[in-house]
């Protein structure tokens, strides 16, 4: 009898010191009563209480959760209406409020979740809510850390995922987005002919002046050439003109000291004048514009006279200065 008494005692131990023990994982919390008041919080760890007065009454991670809001129906500022669901990371900060601030904290948490979208949505165009995504999940960000901050909970990220119209506002924006492709290529195709007609007009202008500059330029130097071609034919005829009097003279005092030294030397001079009269009338013959020159052979005798008596008047002359 004593030992049943015994096994039945330590039975009863066991199951006393069982519920007076509580362990608490750790990022765990647990919130504890007394006689239906709250009394304390249990941390990490192992904790005693008093199983006859104590209860364990609400026990919660406090690490980030992830509340995933489901799809719902809101209207935007021009009367369209699309799908929208987003996904929240929250975490308890303060046990206490969470349990006893309100009722069902994720439900809440919902709720209102749901009424700050249909709420910001309500506000935005529908264009708008596909390019302002950030500034959205900014928006429902803040106001909702505001608005769990009396529930001990901290919002620490939102972000909507899809916004889907109606099939009839998508058929219309797939009409829209392909009028708008239509209209771009278009606009494009005009804009490349109108590059192009003027990258063409401005080449053949460009190529225009450069080949008047380079006619421009032909004449000049042509016309250049030919006047240094003037220049240097002008200074040639003058060299040669100056070089011809230059023999003539000399010829011609060569001539003067034979004909004073030598008496006979009039005859040689005669037979000059009669072959430059002869040289005379060959030129006339090739010149172009010259006309035609007869003279009979026979009265050739008589000009080789009278050029006779030319030089004998010359010697004549020349006599009278020496007295």
């Amino acid at each position: 009898m004593e030992q049943v008494l015994l096994l039945l005692g330590l039975v009863f131990g066991a199951g006393a010191v069982t519920k007076c023990v509580r362990v608490i994982n750790q990022g765990d919390e647990a919130l504890v009563e007394t006689l239906g008041s709250y009394k304390r919080k249990l941390e990490p760890g192992l904790n005693l209480i008093n199983p006859l007065l104590d209860n364990v009454v609400y026990k919660q991670t406090i690490r980030e959760k992830v509340l995933d809001i489901p799809p719902q129906q809101c209207i935007t500022r021009d009367n369209v209406s699309i799908t929208v669901d987003a996904v929240v990371y929250w975490r308890i900060v303060d046990m206490e409020k969470a349990y006893y601030k309100v009722e069902n904290l994720q439900s809440a948490m919902v709720n209102l979740v749901l009424t700050q979208i249909r709420a910001e949505m309500g506000q935005l165009e529908l264009d708008q809510t596909f390019t302002a995504r950030t500034q959205i999940n900014e928006i429902l960000l803040r106001d909702l850390d505001i608005a769990t901050d009396p529930w001990g909970v901290k919002v620490t990220r939102v972000e909507l995922r899809d916004i889907i119209p109606s099939k009839a506002v998508q058929e219309s924006m797939e009409l829209q987005m392909s009028a708008e492709r239509k209209k771009r290529a278009a606009i494009l195709t005009s804009e490349g002919d109108r590059e192009s007609a003027v990258n063409s007009a401005r080449g053949k202008a460009d190529a225009q002046i450069l080949d008047a500059e380079a006619r421009q330029k032909a004449v000049i130097l042509q016309a250049e050439a030919e006047q240094k071609a003037i220049v240097l034919r002008a200074q040639a005829e003058r060299q040669q003109q100056v070089l011809k009097a230059q023999a003539i003279a000399e010829s011609a005092e060569i001539i003067a000291q034979r004909m004073q030294a030598n008496p006979e030397a009039h005859k040689a001079l005669e037979v000059l004048f009669a072959l430059g009269y002869l040289d005379m009338g060959v030129s006339i013959g090739k010149s172009n514009s010259s006309k035609v020159m007869f003279m009979d052979p026979r009265t050739i005798p008589a000009t080789l006279e009278g050029i006779r008596s030319i030089v004998g008047d010359m010697n004549d002359v020349g006599d009278s200065n020496k007295l």
